[in-house]
């Protein structure tokens, strides 16, 4: 130590900067946390003082994408749930908004009005909308009873000539103008006719007319069947379960019947080969034969 104050002030003043650069860099070193940058009470897995008591910040990651291969089937967009939206191919942000505008009282009266749904391509409501079917409970009430005929008994747009009795209109060839020109058959039940007509494939029985809710029996006589236009049919050898029960005649465990016996016995010939199941009861299979092709 004595000889340190012997040395010459030059010396001196330069070993004191050495010794002060070195202080200062372990200071550096351990308030800095060592080799990974975190802060001691980081490394001791202690939580530094100003955050005792807040909770921890979430951040939240969602799915962007959409699913490989959206399933189609008829869906209500004021009833569908997230699980039914999401396998219909729409993402996960739309589903969110889906659920926030029904939530604010928000109700989707006619098909046109989902494709205001934010994200929607012209392309996604094209595949989506011939499977949107609107509740009559969410039509408007105006627009309701003033076309069926329990409410008003007449048409209120514009007048139509009905058919006198003897006269008929051709079920698959006529459009919805044609149709309202059967007594008892206004704009509502002209549609309902033109919309199940397309989920069957066609009628093949006036009597099939009767499977739409309320339908006037007394309108029947003015029917028949267009002998030139042909059934759209179903091949149960290719469809999915969910193309499958889409139509009327086909229920979930039908179809799963229908599918299951493809994977384990192969290629289906005849629907009698169901016959011993419960579900496909005689009656089911007559009425069900002319829409499935093989």
């Amino acid at each position: 130590m004595r000889s340190f104050f012997y040395m010459q002030r030059a010396d001196r003043r330069t070993l004191l900067i050495l010794l002060g650069v070195i202080v200062a860099a372990m200071a550096v070193f351990h308030l800095g946390g060592g080799d990974d940058g975190r802060p001691p009470l980081a490394q001791a897995g202690k939580q530094p003082a100003d955050t005792i008591g807040q909770r921890p910040k979430r951040h939240y990651t969602y799915y962007q994408g959409k699913p490989a291969r959206p399933a189609l089937f008829s869906f209500d967009p004021n009833t569908a749930d997230s699980t039914e939206l999401l396998r219909l191919g729409l993402r996960p942000f739309q589903v969110v908004n889906i659920y926030k505008y029904r939530a604010a009282g928000g109700v989707y009266r006619r098909k046109s009005d989902f494709a205001k749904l934010y994200g929607l391509t012209v392309g996604e409501y094209r595949r989506l909308e011939p499977y949107i079917v609107i509740a009559d409970d969410y039509r408007p009430a105006s627009q309701y009873y003033g076309d069926h005929p329990s409410a008003a008994g007449r048409d209120t747009t514009e007048r139509i000539v009905k058919l006198q009795p003897g006269e008929h209109v051709a079920l698959n060839a006529a459009d919805t103008a044609q149709l309202r020109q059967v007594p008892g058959i206004g704009p509502y039940f002209a549609r309902k006719i033109v919309e199940y007509g397309e989920r069957l494939g066609g009628y093949y029985r006036v009597e099939q007319l009767l499977e739409i809710d309320d339908f006037p029996e007394s309108s029947l006589p003015y029917f028949t069947i267009a002998a030139d236009v042909p059934l759209r049919r179903m091949n149960v050898n290719r469809l999915s379960l969910n193309e499958l029960k889409r139509h009327p005649y086909i229920s979930f465990y039908q179809a799963r019947a229908i599918v299951e016996h493809r994977r384990t016995d192969g290629r289906i010939n005849s629907l009698q080969q169901f016959s011993l199941l419960s579900d496909f009861t005689p009656e089911a299979i007559e009425r069900l034969e002319p829409y499935v092709e093989y």
